[in-house]
């Protein structure tokens, strides 16, 4: 009986995962970002290196996925690019060195992308074009 709670579970995530347009699954990519950078940070607390090496590695799954899927046409994207490789640097670095003041550096810098990209959609979605702020910004949720 739990078993078929737990596939309805899944089956209605997935069937919602479907149902999302490009900006949604976006915005959810950078929730589970910042989800797994919690987790690392709970991790070097308790010292929990298993959780550290599986957290890490998803938030660097993720940063690559995000990084992958740039459309390089753009001169955004560049600099996206460019700040991709520098957090999975910083991830791999962190789940290498176990070093928690690494990831208390870095993890407010994809916090506020992740808010910069919630404050553009916002924005759209209320037929505000206009410029987006820069990241680490207090408008961008710093």
């Amino acid at each position: 009986m739990e078993n078929q709670g737990y596939q309805h579970y899944r089956d209605q995530q997935g069937q919602n995962i479907l149902e999302m347009n490009q900006n949604e699954l976006l915005l959810a990519l950078y929730d589970g970002l910042v989800k797994q950078l919690t987790r690392c940070d709970i991790a070097l607390t308790h010292e929990n290196y298993a959780l550290l090496d599986d957290s890490a590695d998803r938030a660097i799954a993720i940063l690559r996925y995000l990084d992958d899927t740039l459309d390089m046409r753009y001169p955004i994207s560049r600099e996206l690019h460019r700040l991709y490789d520098y957090f999975s640097y910083e991830m791999n670095r962190i789940k290498i060195g176990r070093n928690k003041d690494e990831l208390d550096k870095v993890r407010p810098m994809m916090i506020d992308l992740r808010d910069t990209f919630h404050a553009a959609n916002k924005n759209c979605a209320e037929g505000r074009g206009g410029e987006v702020p820069p990241v680490g910004t207090q408008e961008a949720g710093g």
